[in-house]
């Protein structure tokens, strides 16, 4: 709780990006949700994948605070938001004047990033296992086409001999 004195409130409606995928704007912050929704979408070169929708308790923009890095997914509300704040100059603050809280945020932000570590991990090895499947299947129905295509050549008449 003795983090909380050091966030500040922020109250944005619906529809209102609070990050953008790529961004490095010197703003490193987190947020904690403590009413509303935002979605969490990551963008790739041809669509937007919505990864999640995140609710009351939940922080945003851990990452950044701690890495400094850009922003590595596109943050929005989906309804009014009610967010508690903490900017990196107040988070520089609380490690020099409450070391121990600050390493008990910092390890709480470590158990989720290993968490969404763990999950990304387990999405990916269901993700290798649907492509080989998929991989199998193709190469059934490639030797299936051969196959077809030996027999009509097989069954195709000779072709006619042209006339001088």
């Amino acid at each position: 709780l003795a983090v909380v004195g050091y966030m500040r409130p922020h109250r944005l409606s619906a529809g209102t990006v609070l990050m953008r995928q790529g961004e490095h704007g010197g703003d490193e912050s987190m947020a904690l949700i403590l009413s509303g929704d935002v979605t969490v979408e990551s963008v790739s070169a041809t669509e937007e994948l919505v990864v999640s929708v995140l609710g009351p308790g939940s922080l945003i923009g851990e990452l950044g605070l701690v890495d400094q890095a850009a922003r590595s997914a596109t943050c929005t509300a989906a309804s009014d938001l009610a967010l508690a704040v903490l900017k990196r100059e107040a988070f520089e603050q609380l490690m020099a004047e409450q070391p121990g809280v600050a390493t008990r945020l910092l390890l709480a932000i470590s158990q989720r990033v290993a968490c969404h570590l763990r999950e990304t991990n387990r999405k990916l090895l269901t993700l290798a296992r649907v492509n080989k499947a998929l991989q199998q299947e193709l190469g059934a129905a490639h030797a299936v086409n051969r196959r077809l295509l030996q027999q009509l050549d097989q069954a195709a008449p000779p072709a006619a001999e042209p006339r001088p």
